[in-house]
């Protein structure tokens, strides 16, 4: 049987934050048993307007083998929602491996589970997600950052490199890279590439 991933959605997330990895995942030949969840069941609305349908909420989830949040204009709202923060913190502890997405890692950093860990985020918005967690060591200048169990990727598009990382680490490099030549994907397989840094003036 393959691994249960948790979709963390809310309003205002991004599609390609959460679709992107979702798609490299679900590439893989056991295929991951995936559910989205959101505090209530209604469906959920991303930053583009189209609504995803949720199978869980919140006091219905499970465990999870891994959860992935995304991220978007949603989180600066969520991040001061204490029930999704509170699930959140509970459900990392209880998840073999967290990733997030972009400004997902704002969220991530507010349950004081990223205290102490190396993390990133989207660079255009790296001040302000750097505020959600002070005792996080923010890495400026990061394709995606790997410390234990969490990975925090950079912007938008960056969650599908790090969904293949999470994927080479899970079932080694020829999955990850069947699955990004099936996807036609350019995947970026070193965690330090980012121009995008040095763009926003980070480095």
């Amino acid at each position: 049987m393959g691994m249960t991933i948790g979709a963390v959605l809310f309003p205002g997330f991004e599609l390609l934050d959460l679709f992107g990895p979702l798609e490299m995942f679900g590439m893989l030949e056991d295929a991951p048993d995936i559910k989205m969840i959101a505090a209530s069941s209604a469906p959920v609305a991303s930053r583009q307007g189209p609504r995803s349908v949720i199978d869980k909420t919140f006091d219905e989830a499970p465990a999870f083998d891994l959860l992935i949040v995304p991220g978007g204009p949603g989180t600066r709202a969520e991040v001061d929602n204490p029930r999704l923060i509170d699930w959140l913190a509970k459900a990392s502890d209880a998840t073999e491996l967290v990733t997030t997405v972009c400004t997902g890692s704002a969220l991530l950093a507010r349950t004081g589970r990223l205290d102490g860990v190396a993390a990133t985020s989207n660079k255009a918005a790296f001040a302000w997600v750097k505020e959600q967690g002070p005792k996080v060591d923010w890495r400026p200048e990061a394709r995606w950052v790997e410390d234990g169990k969490y990975m925090t990727s950079s912007g938008v598009s960056a969650g599908m490199d790090m969904a293949l990382a999470a994927i080479e680490r899970l079932y080694g490099a020829a999955k990850a890279e069947r699955i990004a030549t099936r996807t036609e994907y350019d995947w970026k397989r070193d965690a330090a590439w980012d121009p995008f840094a040095r763009i926003y003036g980070l480095v």
